[in-house]
């Protein structure tokens, strides 16, 4: 039987005890800076790189507008008074029987800004919503 890398389209989303289904997720990407370093009595004429801090995207998650459902919205409007309500957010890569094969863990995410969708008279397209969010932290699992 040929082995043939995951399709990318079959996921779900978790976030505050809630799966919630999107449309497209972008931004799951972790990178470390680097540091530069040098004394005076080395005998190399270059300086040394080592780890520094790592640092995360934003994520951007995008879904459909549906009648009544204001979840984006509901979490947006839990800032007060320099606060936010922060949450953990799961996303998983699914197989085709619906368990996670790569999973996302992402650490006290809070909404950094909430798109609603372009408008037009001639469109023929979903009216889609978009989330961006912050966060402290991005993990991967590969289950396979």
């Amino acid at each position: 039987m040929a082995n043939y890398p995951l399709p990318k389209f079959h996921f779900q989303v978790e976030w505050g005890g809630a799966k919630i289904g999107f449309s497209e997720v972008s931004g799951l990407d972790v990178s470390i800076e680097p540091i530069e370093y040098r004394d005076g009595a080395s005998p190399e004429y270059h300086k040394i790189k080592m780890p520094g801090l790592q640092s995360f995207s934003n994520i951007m998650l995008k879904r459909g507008i549906f009648k009544g459902d204001n979840e984006f919205y509901n979490w947006w409007n839990t800032v007060a008074l320099n606060t936010i309500e922060r949450r953990d957010i799961v996303i998983s890569l699914l197989n085709e029987n619906h368990e996670p094969v790569v999973v996302w863990k992402i650490k006290n995410a809070w909404p950094l800004k909430v798109q609603s969708t372009d408008l037009s008279s001639t469109g023929n397209d979903v009216a889609i919503e978009t989330i961006e969010v912050a966060h402290e932290g991005l993990t991967i699992q590969n289950e396979g």
